[in-house]
């Protein structure tokens, strides 16, 4: 009987977790092919302004409403999001690239190095990201890159440390011992056996930087030092719908931040099936 409870209970978080994935990866790709056909295709300018039609409620003209100056909100938060986007996974990138080089050279050199680097990544990582991010966007004019380089500069310290834990797993193996007993340098033993073990860990803290960087961006774009006002980002459109939505309009509030959280929500779903997906261990223990 309590086998069948088990088997039962563990076909259930299965098919529960196919769905999620499923539903993860259908938003990620729709999100993915309007980011992408839409721009190009709408012949719509998302800068146009039209009094006349300020702040409608949504419609089939225009789905989602529009704005306190008459821009149509579907096309605009198409657009927040393709920023956003760009910001999120370049940023990632970035981060991942920089905190795998700091990680793997820490925990490869090993002694007096691993112990400047991380203590390096300590102080680092006791200054909060949104303050050391607001001081670096703050030295520059507004705009997509000093965002880029304000994620990327704040959010690497996970990624060295996760990536230095790896590398000291892997250096306990037998088959470094040979290399090393080989004649081969830390260089070529890191670039050759250190390195590609550490990508699908690597891999994954990339993809689960994205959403965190995009939610990076917006925050500071709400308060006014992230992209130009002008310029759609998710962040700048729920920072110019506050008025309106103390004047009762919630959709320039609402569809904007939908635009946020959906997405960012499906790829932390398509990570966390990947995390399952390189731990057997954990997916095992899920399954009981």
């Amino acid at each position: 009987m309590a086998d069948r409870t088990w088997t039962s209970h563990g076909r259930t978080r299965r098919s529960t977790r196919t769905v999620r994935v499923s539903a993860s990866a259908l938003i990620v790709a729709a999100v993915v092919l309007a980011v992408l056909i839409v721009p190009p295709v709408v012949q719509l300018d998302e800068q146009a302004v039209d009094l006349s039609q300020k702040l409608l409620p949504p419609s089939w003209e225009h789905p989602f409403g529009t704005d306190d100056v008459g821009r149509d909100l579907l096309l605009r938060c198409v657009y927040g999001l393709r920023i956003s986007l760009l910001v999120g996974v370049v940023a990632a990138l970035v981060a991942t690239v920089v905190g795998t080089l700091v990680g793997a050279a820490a925990a490869a050199f090993g002694g007096w190095t691993d112990r400047i680097v991380m203590r390096l990544v300590d102080t680092f990582a006791s200054v909060p990201h949104l303050l050391l991010g607001i001081f670096i966007v703050a030295m520059f004019r507004p705009g997509v890159w000093p965002v880029v380089a304000s994620v990327a500069l704040t959010h690497w310290l996970s990624t060295a440390r996760i990536v230095r834990s790896e590398v000291l797993s892997l250096r306990s193996r037998p088959f470094i011992d040979a290399a090393i007993s080989g004649g081969s340098s830390r260089w070529r033993v890191t670039a050759r056996h250190l390195l590609p073990g550490v990508l699908p860990q690597a891999g994954l803290a990339a993809v689960l930087m994205v959403p965190h960087a995009m939610w990076h961006e917006s925050a500071l774009s709400f308060l006014g030092l992230g992209l130009p006002s002008h310029q759609a980002s998710l962040g700048n459109l729920v920072q110019t719908a506050r008025s309106s939505l103390l004047a009762g309009d919630w959709w320039p509030t609402l569809f904007p931040g939908l635009f946020l959280i959906i997405p960012t929500l499906a790829i932390a779903g398509l990570a966390g099936a990947w995390r399952e997906r390189i731990n057997p261990r954990r997916r095992s223990e899920l399954m009981l």
